[in-house]
């Protein structure tokens, strides 16, 4: 059996390591060129969801180098307003399972970690055009004239899948009406003191009048600007840094990063074509009235990591008939931001591909039946995430109305502090929250094992 994956984003590099130890023979097909061109993106936090589908599908050591290189773990979750004044706030658990923790991850720094060890399997520059089936056979074809035929096909090609739109072709996407301002700062002397303690040890939200909505994390990695491993780490942490080849093509450092989202009819038509230097004049004239602190954090954001995002969301749709063509991430189930866990259902789904094609390996399935159950599950727990997540970031939500939206942020702001101060609902709360991130949930576990002799 031969693997196609269309792709080299979390979900996709993810399965490749899982099929390459499992014995699967498997290609990657990478649209950009360079193993560096996909440095973009800020944060990413990998639940216990996302931790046990990556502890089942690397390599123990690259899976010790992935938790090595993660950032300093948020200590706190927080709800502000917009002079900066606490409305909830709740410890985050604090945990030393490598496995079952909730972590803050660099984008950058996760797909150098997924790229180790499969320079034999993903080819770049393989911009892919489209794809030919046939019974016992699939086809892809790329822009550079190449072709490659397996057995299976995987898109794993973001939202804008070429694979989605010629496989399923009634599967949509559409704008939620919100846009996204992000950017990052580096930690100095100056932009430290901008932030309370809390929100430098935590992850912090600000819901503000008009609908405005701003994330803040503190990002503190394990090296010093110069890549050089921090003093008093040491032990096996230090030796897997200094050792891990991908440190030498990521240019993460330690950062304070903020998002600030808002309806597009609060923002210029343009929004989309402005560079660093315009985004950030976009986040000052949104917010006049914030906290002087919160205003610095924007004047000091480096113009070179501004950009604009506008946020899509998938279309759930009924399930369709299983062929040799599948498909994760967010090439079927694009979602918000608002759930925080886009990244961690991709993983969820590498793992169950995974389980259901070491199934075909063994013989206890024929493929087309294992990618059947696959998808099935996928669908389910896919778009609940889908719904779930789009309910959090809507230019429907009452808050983005002029008066129904004051009303509805004071009622949300007052119930927030009454938790705040009642600590069983607090803990409750909290614990809602980590459940829904798989805190405790029995799954994406797989134990791989190599091919029964004579298969």
């Amino acid at each position: 059996m031969k693997v196609l994956v269309i792709g080299g984003g979390t979900g996709g590099l993810a399965l490749a390591h899982g099929l390459l130890r499992a014995g699967i023979e498997v290609a990657v097909f990478e649209r950009d060129a360079l193993r560096t061109d996909g440095l973009h993106g800020y944060r990413v936090g990998i639940d216990p969801d996302g931790s046990r589908a990556l502890h089942s599908l690397l390599p123990p050591e690259l899976y010790d180098t992935f938790v090595a290189t993660k950032a300093r773990d948020p200590k706190y979750f927080n709800m502000l307003t917009e002079d900066f004044k606490e409305v909830l706030s709740m410890e985050v658990p604090s945990s030393t399972d490598p496995v079952e923790s909730e972590k803050s991850i660099s984008r950058m720094t996760l797909r150098q970690v997924l790229l180790t060890g499969l320079e034999d399997v993903v080819e770049f520059g393989k911009e892919f055009t489209r794809f030919e089936q046939y019974d016992d056979h699939v086809t892809a074809y790329f822009a550079d004239g190449t072709e490659a035929t397996g057995d299976l096909l995987v898109a794993a090609d973001g939202s804008g899948s070429r694979v989605r739109r010629q496989y399923l072709p009634q599967a949509k996407t559409e704008e939620t009406g919100i846009v996204a301002i992000a950017g990052k700062l580096p930690i100095t002397d100056e932009s430290v003191k901008l932030v309370s303690p809390k929100v430098f040890e935590g992850i912090s939200m600000i819901n503000a009048p008009r609908g405005l909505f701003c994330i803040i994390h503190v990002m503190e990695f394990q090296w010093d600007r110069d890549g050089r491993v921090k003093h008093g780490i040491g032990g096996n942490t230090e030796e897997l840094i200094r050792h891990w080849p991908g440190l030498q093509f990521d240019n993460t450092r330690d950062y304070i990063n903020w998002g600030l989202s808002a309806t597009r009819d609060k923002l210029p038509a343009n929004v989309m074509e402005l560079t660093g230097d315009e985004l950030i004049e976009v986040a000052l004239d949104l917010t006049p009235d914030w906290h002087p602190n919160l205003r610095r954090m924007f004047e000091l954001t480096d113009r070179g990591t501004c950009f604009p995002v506008n946020i899509w969301t998938s279309v759930p749709l009924e399930q369709w008939d299983s062929t040799n063509v599948t498909l994760i991430g967010d090439a079927i189930h694009t979602m918000t931001p608002g759930r925080g866990v886009g990244a961690n259902t991709a993983l969820r789904d590498a793992v169950n591909l995974c389980r259901a094609l070491i199934d075909v390996r063994d013989g206890r399935r024929e493929l087309v039946a294992a990618v059947r159950e696959y998808e099935t599950k996928m669908i389910e727990y896919g778009f609940d995430a889908v719904i779930k997540s789009r309910a959090q970031m809507t230019a429907d939500d009452p808050v983005h109305k002029p008066v129904i939206g004051r009303l509805a942020l004071a009622g949300m702001r007052t119930a927030m502090r009454a938790v705040n101060h009642v600590p069983p609902l607090k803990r409750r709360m909290r614990d809602s929250m980590m459940a829904y991130r798989g805190a405790g949930r029995e799954e994406n576990q797989l134990e791989i094992t190599p091919a029964p002799a004579g298969r």
